[in-house]
């Protein structure tokens, strides 16, 4: 059976030949026989496939499956005429025994181990495997006894020949750099090389800071070595200073190891950095061994400087994820979020509601207060309670705090229908009055608007409004019923109040499979849901003029927004002279959730022109992101990376400067 062609790059010349395979390129399904300019791959029914959503550098990789002896066996073209070096990259899923994990070469017709290692880390992609080829070897196989099968990726196979670098290449993405965090990459930059022994040393890269960035503002620049910056597990400090100057050379004398990835220039900034100014750096030098490499316009982006609201580890949990944000009529910023003591995984599981507060504009926030607990009982999968959302009653002043709450396995695929606690997930408000400092015991509303054939009523997660003539909305989405019409997919809708929270009334649903959305009020006053839609590609967006009684497709519906299926937001912007904006954030892609950008409307969202694109993060996270005015300038942005949450501020003149 093919299955399809590994992408393969190949460089022959003095030093040999040299070739890089990953499995990108390749239909997933299992391995049978496939011919490759590298040999012929081999594997027996039930030993070995390609599999998708689980590569180190891309989507995609093979894997040797659980069992005993599971080999694939690797024909080579020709003999090897010269001892050669193969590394790649491996992952266990389990820490189960046994697992034993060999490579045999055969030269002639004898097969003779050439490589062993028991101790594969579990996770990650994390090991790395280096093994010598000796002359003469004709086939290698690799060979695995496990119990849940080993992923292997990033393949390189290098004839033994002397270290040649052949060039530099600067990296400039944008990644803003944040207050409370360590060692945030500005710029990097790979080396290219031939070659493999007598690797040379990276002795010293010479910098300068650009265009008005301030060297007291820095506390330590560090040297970064790693596979990219979305993993950052990979990456290690090789080298860092705490004196700070205009222009700086620091030393290193690394061994370069071209195939571990790029190396990065990251700064750990001072905690009274303002967050209105920018990180930048110019790349002038960079030593290895007895060369020079000089560079006259390797400079980078102007970074923004944002904070690490939370991170991970704070107040001992794990990880914090679906930010939500609001201004209360005080001014103070609310970042609420899940507080994910134990993993990353959704409800349920021991998850609490957070708030943190900022009384200055995002620049600082005060300690951690938890909005609702339900409690800790393993017997009921820790009762825990998230996806929040926020809203500011702008009559009243009042803030409301939105959750779901999961007594046992009653989240999004262990609820059913029903009303009470042991059924269904139930729909949690609590509110503060005294500007987010204490907060009310949660008030549960679910028998009074969940449908009882439903498997689940929750809010959408982010921040909810109040309308221009006093109607509380939050965004929500429902499981339907197990009947063939919908088979209990989900529909987006919206909770509303028109008595300050006395009582709520829920909308019916837009269209099936949306899911996570959020609510903005439109010139003419009548309320637009832009949804998270499970078909990809792009959002669909709905407008209704009776609290969601009824919808209609907004012009933009299915095409003006494109995501990767993911939570996004949506702000109303008002300018003093009654202009109205339109701003949206999520990842702007529709492949991955990377890529976070605002886009800005100024005709009621029926258009997103270009120009108006800013992209303030482009690595990899989560993606969920909640927007909210700070001031009468200003815009902030509460977004995910990989378990933390960041804040960035912008003007919004300098969203509109394009």
């Amino acid at each position: 059976m093919m299955i399809g062609r590994w992408i393969l790059l190949f460089v022959l010349g003095a030093c040999g030949l040299s070739a890089t395979e990953t499995f990108e390129a390749v239909t997933p399904q299992p391995v049978r026989m496939h011919s490759l300019s590298t040999g012929a791959l081999h594997a027996a029914e039930g030993h070995a496939e390609i599999v998708n959503g689980h590569g180190r550098s891309g989507n995609q990789c093979l894997l040797l499956m659980g069992g005993t002896n599971r080999t694939v066996e690797w024909q080579l073209p020709s003999a090897r005429q010269k001892q050669s070096t193969l590394e790649f990259w491996a992952e266990r899923w389990t820490r189960a025994a046994p697992f034993v994990f060999h490579v045999e070469a055969r030269i002639g017709k004898e097969w003779r181990k050439i490589g062993e290692k028991n101790d594969i880390a579990i996770g990650g992609f994390l090991t790395q495997i280096r093994l010598s080829i000796p002359a003469g070897a004709q086939a290698l196989r690799l060979i695995c006894s496990s119990k849940a099968g080993l992923l292997i990726d990033d393949l390189h196979w290098q004839e033994d020949a002397p270290m040649r670098v052949t060039g530099i290449r600067p990296l400039t993405p944008i990644t803003p750099v944040m207050l409370r965090a360590v060692d945030q990459p500005v710029m990097g930059f790979e080396v290219s090389s031939e070659g493999n022994l007598d690797a040379p040393a990276l002795e010293s890269i010479t910098l300068e800071l650009m265009d008005g960035t301030r060297a007291t503002d820095i506390a330590a620049i560090s040297v970064m070595h790693g596979s990219n910056t979305n993993k950052e597990k990979l990456v290690i400090k090789i080298a860092s200073i705490e004196k700070i100057s205009t222009r700086m050379t620091i030393p290193v004398q690394q061994k370069i190891i071209a195939e571990e990835g790029p190396y990065w220039l990251a700064v750990t900034m001072k905690d009274q950095s303002s967050i209105d100014g920018r990180v930048r750096f110019a790349l002038r030098e960079v030593r290895i061994g007895e060369r020079t490499f000089p560079f006259r316009d390797a400079v980078s982006v102007p970074q923004r400087i944002g904070v690490a609201v939370r991170k991970r580890g704070d107040d001992k949990s794990k990880f914090y994820r679906i930010p939500g944000l609001a201004r209360s009529k005080k001014g103070t910023l609310l970042a609420v979020y899940d507080v994910r003591y134990h993993h990353a995984g959704d409800l349920p599981a021991d998850i609490d509601i957070g708030i943190s507060r900022s009384t200055d504009g995002g620049q600082s926030w005060g300690p951690m207060i938890i909005a609702i607990d339900q409690g800790r009982d393993p017997s009921h999968s820790f009762d825990g309670v998230g996806d929040p959302a926020i809203l500011c009653d702008e009559v009243t002043g009042r803030l409301w705090v939105a959750g779901l709450w999961s007594h046992g396995k009653r989240a999004w695929h262990g609820s059913g229908p029903g009303l009470t606690p042991e059924e269904t997930g139930q729909l949690l408000l609590a509110f503060s009055d005294d500007d987010g400092v204490t907060w009310s015991t949660p008030r549960n509303i679910t028998s009074s608007v969940k449908h009882p054939a439903w498997r689940l009523l929750l809010n959408g997660p982010g921040a909810g409004i109040c309308t221009s003539d006093g109607t509380l909305v939050f965004a929500a989405q429902y499981r339907s019923a197990d009947e063939p019409a919908t088979q209990g997919k989900p529909f987006s809708t919206m909770l509303s109040s028109k008595d300050r929270g006395v009582t709520w009334q829920l909308g019916s649903g837009v269209k099936i499979d949306t899911t996570e959305a959020q609510v903005v009020e439109l010139p003419d006053g009548s309320l637009m849901l832009n949804c998270r839609d499970n078909r990809g590609g792009s959002r669909t967006v709905m407008v209704t003029r009776d609290l969601g009684k009824t919808w209609s497709a907004h012009a933009t519906d299915r095409s003006a927004l494109r995501e990767p299926i993911c939570m996004a937001s949506l702000l109303r912007w008002k300018e003093n002279d009654g202009t109205n904006y339109y701003i949206f954030s999520n990842p702007d892609s529709t492949t991955a959730r990377h890529r976070m950008t605002i886009k800005v409307s100024a005709d009621a969202a029926q258009t997103w022109p270009e120009k108006w694109h800013t992209l303030y993060d482009e690595r990899a996270g989560y993606g969920y992101s909640c927007l909210s005015p700070v001031d009468s300038k200003h815009i902030g942005v509460l977004y995910e990376t990989a378990g933390d949450l960041n804040f960035l501020r912008f003007p919004m003149k300098e969203l509109l400067q394009k």
